[in-house]
């Protein structure tokens, strides 16, 4: 009697799960698309990292100081998130494969020809060139990236793309550092070029034309109470993430005399752990809301740096080396729960725009991050001068970061059903 009770309950159970996907498909077309739009995100997030490293050799090859090439990271950013706008309304005007494809040919354009220049003016021009490209790509990449799943699937779907950042994270620095060491910082340039053109030709492959109502975006606002919140968690960490790699690359390299690829190997650590997040955060964002899992991010990278602030911890020490797990953790945490959240406070349509406004914030947090990481390091890339930054990076996390926490969900409400015609 027990076993027929258990077996109707498995059966049961085995039922709704059948019904619950009948509800929410996600066909295989959702996969690929979502697929070649997180490659031309990668491709963004790679491009910051591999510079990055290659900027000290930057400086010595164009004869300039150090802390005078935080410019090529600023004006990247800067241009970046000056064209956000305009490309997020041209996605809902224009579709996402236009846009995207528009911008991969722009962004290589920038990379070939900053490969080329021998000032640091003009490369900061050709990066500038390089930010437009990336203003039309990103917007589009996320509203494509999403538009195959339903709300209450996107969660998994962003963790995803948030595990891409992760990824470009690890391989960027490693690319970065062995082509600076082998062929010299132009080579970082180069490298972006053909990356890109694949990037586009996976998009013509797999993005459709249209991927939702275009030329329909409303003429009100799109924003409200959560996307608000949104963009101020978004743009905190990038401000934190790109100010404490800029910071770190400079010091292990300037200061403790590491090589680039010896520098880049240390943070290693870091985009490992953000790349695991990612998929885990996607996991419980569809489960129980964005807010747990956003609180728990700024708590992990808020005390893991708040640990390495400490001015008797080694920077190059073990205890610096521990406190980079709950960094890399919390950092990972924090992409899904933040685009989500947003995009599913507004209706489709609207996507290109919304997507627009988070990478606006998270762009003009990286060119914050980058700008006070190069005043920070007026006065010598030294120990102290980290120890204090990331002081500063840990109470934001903490005093701004899990404030805005609250306006996110607590719990996942399912999408409200369609009326039967």
């Amino acid at each position: 009697m027990t076993a027929t009770t258990e077996a109707r309950a498995r059966r049961g159970r085995r039922g709704r799960d059948q019904q619950h996907d009948t509800r929410s498909p996600v066909p295989r077309e959702a996969w690929t698309r979502l697929a070649a739009c997180t490659a031309a995100a990668a491709l963004l997030q790679l491009d910051g990292t591999v510079i990055t490293v290659a900027l000290p050799s930057v400086a010595r090859g164009l004869h300039v100081a150090n802390s005078a090439t935080a410019v090529v990271l600023s004006a990247y950013f800067a241009a970046y998130a000056l064209l956000l706008f305009p490309g997020g309304r041209l996605v809902d005007r224009l579709g996402a494969r236009r846009v995207a494809l528009l911008g991969l040919l722009v962004f290589a354009v920038g990379a070939a020809l900053g490969a080329v220049v021998s000032s640091l003016a003009l490369l900061s021009l050709t990066r500038v060139v390089q930010g437009v490209g990336a203003g039309l790509v990103s917007p589009a990449a996320l509203a494509g990236a999403v538009s195959g799943f339903p709300p209450e699937r996107r969660g998994g779907a962003l963790g995803i793309w948030g595990a891409s950042a992760g990824l470009a994270n690890l391989v960027g620095p490693l690319l970065g550092g062995i082509l600076t060491v082998a062929f010299g910082w132009r080579a970082d340039w180069w490298a972006l070029v053909p990356m890109a053109l694949a990037v586009a030709w996976a998009v013509v492959l797999h993005v459709p034309r249209v991927v939702h109502e275009v030329g329909a975006e409303g003429r009100g606002s799109v924003l409200n109470r959560t996307v608000v919140a949104a963009s101020l968690v978004a743009g905190l960490t990038f401000a934190v993430m790109i100010g404490a790699f800029y910071l770190a690359e400079q010091y292990l390299q300037k200061t403790a005399h590491y090589s680039a690829l010896g520098a880049s190997s240390v943070l290693v650590v870091v985009a490992l752990f953000v790349g695991a997040a990612a998929p885990l955060a996607g996991r419980l964002v569809d489960r129980s809301g964005e807010r747990l899992p956003t609180a728990l991010g700024f708590v992990g990278a808020g005390v893991g740096m708040g640990v390495i602030a400490i001015p008797g911890v080694s920077i190059t020490g073990i205890g610096a080396g521990i406190a980079l797990v709950p960094i890399g953790l919390g950092l990972g945490m924090l992409f899904v729960p933040v685009s989500r959240a947003a995009l599913n406070s507004i209706p489709d349509h609207s996507h290109g725009r919304v997507s627009a406004l988070l990478s606006t914030a998270r762009l003009g947090g990286a060119a914050l991050g980058a700008g006070l990481a190069g005043v920070a390091l007026s006065g010598g890339a030294s120990a102290s001068a980290l120890h204090t930054a990331l002081l500063v990076a840990a109470a934001a996390c903490l005093l701004v970061g899990l404030p805005a926490t609250a306006q996110f969900q607590s719990v996942t409400r399912a999408p409200a059903a369609e009326p039967s015609s």
